[in-house]
């Protein structure tokens, strides 16, 4: 079959990935968003708040495919995904503030402007991978669907105890941006004189974006750890003391 091909197998791998590094977040509003509503309700609002959510980013992500197509817009959402890549990495534990919804109505509307505003990451990642086609785009986002429901949490607790598949996923959304860049209406023909570079511009730009990733991470960690050390051990403890407080003990010992 022709549509199976490689470009559109990787495609298909890409948005996988986009959606399973960035729909924890969406996936934890949802919990906060119903948890004060009652047990027979959460269901309910749970289904008809994700299944609005997906359209409207069906709506938005085709806008962002059409958008992505004008000269230079591409190249620039290439960018603004490898920054999206760059934080996933380095990103510290925020904490998501999402008031519980008191009625049925109230939770529904809460999931879908919190989902819609959170989902731009995801969006952009999305429309990219596609490469144009509006129909990888409604797959992309109708997979968001079982993965907010069962793969965002697993995947969050698979890539904390295990950070290579944090950086394998990372990697994808950089070469999705990278070839963002290359395929970009304004900067692709300049290329074609050199097609090497549609490889070489996301290879690029991965091999930059990890590494400085990496060493984010790790400066953030230990910044972190130091500042855990700094609050378990106060400045000043387990030094001599010197100045007048020394001079009187010295003085009582003679006097004793």
């Amino acid at each position: 079959m022709e549509f199976l091909n490689t470009t559109t197998l990787w495609a298909v791998f890409s948005i996988i990935v986009a959606d399973l590094m960035l729909a924890g977040d969406n996936a934890l509003l949802i919990g906060l968003a119903c948890r004060g509503l009652p047990p027979a309700w959460k269901r309910r609002a749970v289904i008809w708040g994700v299944g609005g959510a997906v359209v409207l980013r069906i709506f938005f992500t085709s806008i962002v495919v059409y958008l992505i197509g004008v000269p230079f817009l591409r190249a620039a959402g290439g960018l603004v995904l490898g920054w999206i890549a760059l934080k996933l990495l380095v990103r510290k534990e925020e904490t998501v503030r999402v008031d519980p919804a008191e009625t049925l109505v109230g939770a529904i509307r809460t999931i879908i402007m919190a989902d819609l505003v959170m989902s731009f990451d995801n969006m952009l990642a999305v429309a990219g991978a596609a490469r144009g086609s509006i129909g990888l785009v409604v797959f992309g986002l109708l997979l968001s669907l079982p993965l907010l429901f069962l793969g965002s949490q697993a995947i969050a607790w698979l890539v904390e105890r295990y950070p290579v598949f944090l950086y394998a996923g990372a990697g994808v959304l950089t070469w999705v941006a990278g070839t963002m860049v290359a395929e970009d209406p304004a900067v692709h023909p300049l290329l074609v004189p050199w097609a090497a570079f549609d490889y070489l511009i996301p290879l690029a730009v991965t091999a930059l974006i990890l590494p400085a990733g990496w060493y984010l991470r790790r400066a953030a960690q230990r910044a972190h750890t130091a500042e855990v050390t700094g609050r378990a051990d106060p400045p000043g403890r387990g030094m001599r003391q010197s100045g007048p407080g020394r001079a009187a003990r010295s003085a009582n010992k003679s006097l004793r």
